[in-house]
C-alpha cells in the first residue's frame, strides 16, 4: 500500500506555484499535444506534405521540431528541479546510482526504438502516408507497448533520483501521465491508418 502520509511529506517539498516547475509542466503536456494535432492534420489534408513537396520531407521537418522541443521540455525539467529542494536522504551514492541505472535502461528503450523504427516511423510516418511493412515485433517491442514513451519517462525518473528531486519526481508522474493520455489517443487512430490499408490490400 502506498503510504500516503509519506507521499504528503515527500511532495509537501514541491512548490506548485513556482513559475519554473509551471513552465515545466506546460511543456511536457504541450508536446505530444502538439505533435497529435499536427499529425492529424497532416493526414486529414496532407498540407505539411504539399508545402515541403514530399511526405518524407515534411515527416522530417515535423521531427525536427519535435526533438527541439523535447530538449526545451528536458531543459524546463532540469531548470524546475534545480529550484527546489532536494531531499536530503536520497542526497547520497545508492540513489545517484540507482537513478543512474534506470535512465540508462530508459535511453536503451527509447535508441532501441528508434533503431527499430527508423526516422519516419518514430516521428508519426504513418500519418504522413509512410506506411510500415508490418508491425514491429523486435526488442524492445517484444518487451513492452510504446517503449520510446517509457524509456522517456524513465530516464526522467533517474534524472530526478540522481537530483534527489521531489519535484523531478512530481514532473516525471506529469510526463507518465501525457504520454498515458497520448497513447490512448494515438494507439486506435493508427490502428485505423493499417486498417485501412489492409482493407485497400485485400480488395485489390
Amino acid at each position: 500500500q502506498v503510504d500516503v502520509a509519506a507521499m504528503v511529506r515527500l511532495f509537501g517539498y514541491v512548490d506548485v506555484t513556482d513559475t519554473g516547475f509551471i513552465v515545466a509542466v506546460l511543456s511536457i503536456a504541450f508536446n505530444p499535444f502538439f505533435w497529435n494535432v499536427v499529425a492529424r492534420w497532416e493526414h486529414k489534408t496532407r498540407a505539411l506534405s504539399q508545402v515541403f513537396g514530399s511526405p518524407h520531407a515534411a515527416c522530417y521537418c515535423l521531427g525536427a521540431v519535435i526533438l527541439v522541443l523535447n530538449c526545451v521540455r528536458s531543459h524546463c525539467f532540469t531548470e524546475a528541479m534545480k529550484s527546489q529542494p532536494k531531499v536530503e536522504g536520497w542526497d547520497c551514492h545508492w540513489a545517484y546510482y540507482s537513478g543512474l541505472a534506470i535512465s540508462a535502461v530508459g535511453t536503451l528503450f527509447v535508441i532501441s526504438s528508434f533503431l527499430a523504427l527508423g526516422f519516419t516511423g518514430t516521428f508519426l510516418g504513418d500519418y504522413f502516408g509512410i506506411l510500415m511493412e508490418e508491425k514491429v515485433t523486435s526488442f524492445p517491442f517484444s518487451v513492452l507497448d510504446n517503449p520510446m514513451y517509457w524509456g522517456s519517462t524513465a530516464i526522467y525518473l533517474g534524472w530526478s533520483l540522481m537530483h534527489a528531486s521531489p519535484a523531478g519526481l512530481l514532473l516525471t508522474a506529469v510526463v507518465a501521465i501525457s504520454y498515458t493520455i497520448a497513447v490512448l489517443y494515438e494507439g486506435p487512430f493508427t490502428e485505423e491508418i493499417y486498417r485501412r490499408k489492409q482493407k485497400g490490400v485485400k480488395s485489390k
